[in-house]
């Protein structure tokens, strides 16, 4: 997924972001230091940084990592990158309209979510914003709101199973 979306989208880093927790989820991670080994292990790449900016910051929410991220780095164009099934309730991540108005998204479609997400409330709402796949290489040279949805390889392996925590 990673280096699918540097090419995909034209990036010129991608940062794994490690959370401490996500709000959005009963149970926890395992601990973020074996996630930050296991995650090394699986890529290493020149253009792909590991960083668990949320634990040192106290972050517990997307839009508050990126108001950090975006005010620290004032010359860097971020772009938040996630899976297709994650569109699906991106409305109900704590101030989500900040975070399409302020920071394109990149969506990748996931094994089993390629239509289901393009139905989403954010999907809808800022549908005029989309834009088409083929200039996906742009998505950050334009003003938001702005995102891109992605087909991409699909591999039906889970993140966690990746990991081999399953």
């Amino acid at each position: 997924m990673t280096q699918h979306a540097l090419r995909r989208f034209g990036l010129d880093e991608i940062w794994w972001l490690f959370s401490p927790g996500n709000p959005l989820k009963s149970n926890g991670p395992a601990p973020m230091s074996e996630r930050i080994r296991v995650a090394n292990a699986l890529i290493q790449h020149p253009r792909v940084l590991m960083s668990d900016v949320e634990a040192r910051i106290g972050t517990r929410y997307t839009a508050q990592t990126l108001r950090h991220l975006v005010s620290a780095h004032r010359d860097t164009q971020f772009v938040w990158l996630m899976g297709a099934d994650n569109l699906i309730q991106f409305d109900q991540w704590k101030d989500w309209h900040w975070i399409i108005e302020n920071v394109p998204l990149g969506i990748l479609a996931r094994p089993k979510s390629r239509l289901a997400p393009l139905s989403a409330k954010a999907a809808k709402i800022y549908a005029s914003s989309r834009i088409p796949q083929r200039a996906s290489h742009r998505l950050a040279d334009g003003p938001t709101p702005r995102w891109c949805y992605v087909n991409m390889p699909l591999n039906h392996l889970s993140s966690t199973q990746l990991r081999g925590d399953a």
